[in-house]
């Protein structure tokens, strides 16, 4: 069975593109979904053509995750590209790194600004229920085997608040219970299923967020090792969690911040 194969939503960017290229440079072939325009779309494409010179292969679909005849299309493919070979390929790792939700307060004077119902449930659509879906559909699929592992970018959103980040918050809350569950029942086939937290990262999806700079400056002021995570210290750990020696860990959340969790956001400092 070839296990070293890798589905990565998100993978232009942020954490999905730093783990697509660590994984490339560990023998993984990388199929990425991506949803970019105009220059994004090249810097993706160029991201592609980089992964092929690392040796292996490596096929982007630029689409709507959260959309089921998208995701049902990105599978079939995948499965067809496996059945050309002789070696019963599976997903050895898929990551979900899907960083697209509203962002505005639950309670506003006006209720205009406040976050309404059809922006909360697209955020958790997108950011965490899509992660059951895909799962369903693969595992129904057959791109499952023993040592496959599921993982899931997770953010100290999931346990802390702060300004105009609920609708991510509840997101990021459900998606490490969708884990939690997904692990629990997945354990008999050999498939593992984990989060990933990282720390306090300057991304693209980051930098959209309200006060971020703040939390980032905060951040590094705090950390023991005196500087903000970046994309790469997470796309290590991924790297070494898709080996066959992590069959043990499985429906955790596993911090990746250099320490930072060892500290508390203070409320008044972003004051």
């Amino acid at each position: 069975m070839n296990r070293n194969n890798a589905l990565i939503l998100g993978v232009s960017s942020g954490f999905g593109r730093s783990t697509a290229l660590e994984l490339a440079k560990r023998g993984f072939n990388i199929y990425g979904a991506h949803l970019d325009l105009g220059s994004a779309k090249l810097k993706a494409e160029e991201l592609r053509q980089e992964i092929e010179a690392i040796g292996v292969e490596a096929v982007f679909f630029n689409t709507n995750v959260a959309d089921a005849d998208n995701r049902q299309n990105v599978i079939n493919n995948v499965k067809s590209i496996f059945a050309t070979r002789n070696d019963n390929s599976v997903l050895g790792l898929f990551l979900h790194s899907i960083a697209f939700g509203a962002l505005g307060p639950f309670i506003d004077k006006n209720p205009e600004i406040q976050i309404n119902q059809k922006k909360l449930e697209m955020s958790v659509n997108v950011m965490a229920n899509s992660l059951l879906y895909w799962v369903q559909d693969l595992f129904h699929a057959n791109l499952f085997g023993e040592h496959s592992r599921i993982l899931a970018m997770s953010s100290n959103g999931a346990r802390v608040a702060t300004n105009k980040y609920g609708p991510v918050s509840v997101a990021k809350a459900a998606l490490e219970a969708l884990i939690r569950q997904l692990a629990f029942e997945l354990q008999p086939y050999g498939i593992t299923a984990n989060s990933i937290m990282a720390g306090a990262t300057a991304t693209p999806a980051s930098a959209k967020i309200p006060d971020f700079d703040k939390m980032l400056k905060f951040a590094k002021d705090f950390n023991p090792s005196q500087r903000n995570t970046i994309p790469e210290d997470a796309s290590k750990v991924i790297g070494m969690l898709a080996g066959l020696e992590s069959d043990w860990i499985t429906g955790q959340v596993i911090n990746v911040d250099g320490g930072q969790s060892l500290f508390t956001y203070l409320p008044d400092y972003f004051g």
